[in-house]
């Protein structure tokens, strides 16, 4: 008799309603900006979103049907991770500037959103091979060095994503039982590679150093001569790498409890770069106030909750290490994106998860979290 599957529909309401109110936002954070500054029809970013939507809710409802068990075959460990790092090899060359757009024609990919899924399936896999060895050199050590060559590819270009990656990594890795010296020997590495590639990058060591030292008194002390100031500052657009940040505060603070009103944000116009993408989350602060931030908070929260919880209940390791994967994946991205336009940690380029504008984090996530509830609808 087959098995009659059970909808999480929790947590598939709340995916729905955040693509939904993404798209609100987006045109509320777009509209003006595709007119005045790209002389594009008012609805160009919203239609862009739309169709990516479409796309995404089909991948995710693919996935969602598809049962789980069947993504721990080799096949699905090893060919997404070879394709995506195929890709990431690519854009390198064919990206030189940002090494980060895959372009065909008028389609725009960003492969190092697809290294989430593919990263999350590798590792429930993996881990459920050997968690009996979890701590035998033959175990971590190729599982590290596969991590360090897919974040170190997406480190070239996207620091932000590569953090994710690398957090994501750990976390399953704690949880599955690695013991705290092989943590601690994996935390300093990625610390160094981290620190390596901000100095290999003016703009990123231009923005740790406007959230720590933005007036460079400290720096001024260390590096009388500038040669610092002077290096962070040589690929930077704008010599106040503050900006942004301030701008987000600025529209935070002006949203108040209420906020002003859908539509009616006034950062969004040409002050606040990267409103529709990025620091869509300050857009919400400003023009929905308190309530519309702690809405869209409690709305990774539960997907928090319903993630965690399949962890616990799922009926196999490989369920529980994918539903692991998949939930941290999401929600720190989310978290780092609102520290960043809070201003609690420095400027990073990362997406809001199906609130910002981009078709490849939201098709990337819509297609994680289909996966996601395919572990609960095969979980009895």
């Amino acid at each position: 008799m087959a098995q009659r599957l059970k909808t999480d529909w929790t947590l598939f309401c709340t995916v729905i309603l955040m693509v939904t109110f993404g798209l609100v936002i987006i045109y509320s954070a777009s509209s003006m900006i595709a007119t005045l500054k790209y002389n594009l029809p008012s609805h160009y970013f919203l239609l862009r979103q739309a169709a990516w939507a479409l796309v995404g809710f089909c991948a995710l409802m693919y996935f969602k049907r598809k049962d789980y068990r069947l993504l721990s075959a080799p096949y699905w460990a090893f060919v997404p991770m070879g394709l995506v790092l195929m890709m990431l090899l690519a854009v390198i060359f064919l990206d030189p500037l940002a090494h980060r757009w895959l372009r065909v024609g008028p389609l725009s990919l960003q492969p190092s959103e697809f290294a989430k899924p593919a990263l999350a399936i590798f590792l429930a896999w993996f881990i459920t091979r050997r968690a009996a060895a979890i701590n035998n050199v033959h175990t971590w050590l190729p599982a590290g060095l596969a991590l360090l060559l897919l974040a170190g590819t997406v480190l070239v270009g996207d620091l932000g994503t590569a953090a994710v990656l690398a957090v994501t990594g750990a976390a399953v890795f704690y949880v599955a039982g690695l013991k705290r010296r092989y943590f601690v020997l994996a935390l300093t590495g990625g610390v160094l590679l981290a620190g390596f590639a901000i100095l290999a990058k003016p703009y990123r060591l231009g923005r740790i150093i406007g959230y720590v030292d933005p007036e460079f008194k400290l720096i001024d002390k260390i590096d009388p001569a500038g040669r610092i100031k002077s290096y962070a500052h040589s690929s930077l657009s704008t010599r106040d790498p503050s900006y942004q940040a301030r701008q987000s505060k600025i529209a935070l603070g002006s949203g108040g409890p209420l906020g002003l009103g859908l539509m009616q944000g006034k950062q969004k116009i040409l002050y606040l770069p990267e409103a529709h993408t990025d620091f869509i989350y300050a857009v919400i602060g400003e023009e929905l106030g308190i309530w519309g931030c702690t809405g869209v908070l409690f709305a990774f929260l539960i997907i928090l909750w319903r993630g965690l919880r399949l962890y616990f209940v799922a009926p196999d390791d490989f369920g529980r290490y994918l539903a692991l994967s998949v939930t941290v994946t999401v929600v720190f991205q989310a978290l780092i994106n609102m520290s960043v336009v809070l201003d609690l940690v420095p400027t990073k380029g990362i997406p809001l998860p199906m609130i910002s504008h981009g078709g490849s984090s939201l098709l990337s996530t819509l297609m994680s979290l289909g996966i996601l509830l395919s572990v609960s609808e095969h979980t009895g």
